[in-house]
């Protein structure tokens, strides 16, 4: 838990948000962690059997209020697993997403963004929400959102694109995981496309016709899973480096809930 602060300071989180220790002994031991985006039933059967004593996850098990843990309910069956099988829970979510070595930041580095800046900076103005940049070539908004297919791991959703193939790109916002919030956001607006997950019909649709109107970015939305996955191996590098000896392995279960697509 003190190379979790460390790595992802707890004051670095939204208000609305619920990192750090869910359920485990913080005197008991650990000798492996397992890495995933999501805590689902999935991600626990695989920590326990491979006999974890951390599952380490960015989505928070517990976000929203909750008035039971029975285990008739998939989140108290869950925390029951992981506390008969001696497997503690720890979130590192949006305070994982605003450092130097965050979510977005991942993404930004592997398209290789140069001049790197928040959207939404920190009290420092070097960290914060999500990450801004220029390309180190100018490219069309088909080939960015093929690289992104590329870079990320395969779903269902895929990558979608809001804009004419062709367009130029050489600007690049991105923030990974939901991030409509940001579409107003001037450095948002001033980016030739943004990149982001969980687009919705209306802000998606509002942002485009803006767009037409007063100039804008063209949009790309991206699976959430996928896009915060990709942090997964920085941070699992980072507690290697903090913890000699510990086995820290990443999950590479899909979690992404949607299981197909079909194309019309």
């Amino acid at each position: 838990m003190r190379i979790t602060e460390d790595l992802w300071p707890a004051a670095g989180a939204e208000a609305w948000d619920a990192p750090g220790l869910v359920t485990g002994d913080p005197g008991a031991g650990v000798e492996r962690i397992i890495l995933a985006v999501d805590a689902v039933g999935a991600t626990v059967d695989e920590a326990l059997a491979a006999g974890a004593d951390l599952l380490l996850t960015h989505h928070p098990l517990l976000l929203r209020g909750v008035t039971t843990v029975a285990e008739d309910r998939y989140k108290g069956a869950l925390i029951a697993r992981l506390i008969r099988g001696g497997c503690a829970l720890l979130a590192a979510h949006t305070n994982a997403d605003v450092v130097d070595a965050g979510t977005s930041a991942v993404i930004a580095d592997r398209l290789g963004l140069l001049e790197q800046r928040p959207i939404v900076p920190d009290a420092g103005g070097a960290a914060g929400l999500g990450r801004v940049g220029r390309l180190s070539e100018p490219t069309t908004l088909g080939r960015l959102a093929r690289t992104l297919a590329a870079i990320l791991p395969p779903t269902a959703s895929g990558v979608r694109a809001a804009g004419d193939y062709d367009r130029p790109v050489s600007t690049v916002a991105l923030c990974a995981g939901a991030g409509d919030s940001l579409l107003a956001d001037p450095a948002v607006r001033a980016a030739d496309a943004y990149v982001t997950s969980d687009l919705r019909h209306h802000p998606a649709s509002e942002a485009v016709e803006q767009a037409a109107v007063a100039g804008g970015p063209a949009l790309i939305d991206t699976s959430h899973w996928a896009s915060e996955w990709l942090w997964l191996d920085t941070a699992a590098e980072q507690l290697r480096a903090a913890l000699p000896g510990v086995d820290v392995r990443v999950s590479e279960l899909r979690t992404d809930p949607w299981d197909f697509q079909i194309v019309q």
